[in-house]
């Protein structure tokens, strides 16, 4: 336990950060994976959990170029730590309605491409975090966990390791 703590503390910040980059891009790997080559098209929860993913990859890898100091590791760890609450909230939603009885779910929405084309954005919002039927149907799970249940893991320790990095003392 005592050479983690050492190597923990003899790690520059540009290091953590990177691996949480790092992190995120393997989950990108595997849900291109998913989608690509196991054929199973994502959901609109799916799709804001993606935008979410986007936003902290974007915030570990501007915080790994930076290699802040100690306020500006605070700064990213707020910013990348409401990101993955934003996260968690999505991925319990999205958890919530996939375990509805069946005569509880809601009707399938119509698509992405046809939201963003005939209504404005706050309404596409709206109904994108709504979520709909196809958000309900279980897809692929991994060691018997489904994606959002995955994307709440990563959520969790992603802001942690955030949070870790933040409150680190040199």
């Amino acid at each position: 336990m005592n050479s983690l703590l050492t190597l923990w503390n003899s790690l520059s910040r540009r290091w953590l950060y990177l691996a949480g980059t790092l992190a995120i891009c393997g989950l990108f790997a595997v849900v291109l994976y998913v989608q690509h080559v196991l054929h199973q098209e994502p959901c609109p929860l799916c799709m804001v959990q993606r935008l979410i993913f986007i936003a902290m990859l974007v915030i570990f890898a501007a915080a790994t170029l930076h290699n802040p100091g100690k306020s500006g590791a605070k700064l990213y760890g707020v910013f990348i730590g409401l990101f993955a609450l934003l996260g968690v909230s999505v991925a319990s939603r999205h958890i919530w309605l996939q375990h509805l009885p069946k005569d509880q779910v809601p009707a399938c929405g119509p698509g992405l491409d046809y939201l963003l084309q005939n209504f404005p954005m706050a309404e596409v919002w709206q109904e994108l975090m709504h979520g709909s039927g196809e958000c309900a149907a279980k897809g692929w799970t991994f060691l018997t966990i489904g994606i959002p249940e995955w994307a709440l893991i990563w959520y969790v320790l992603l802001g942690t390791w955030a949070l870790l990095i933040t409150l680190r003392k040199r």
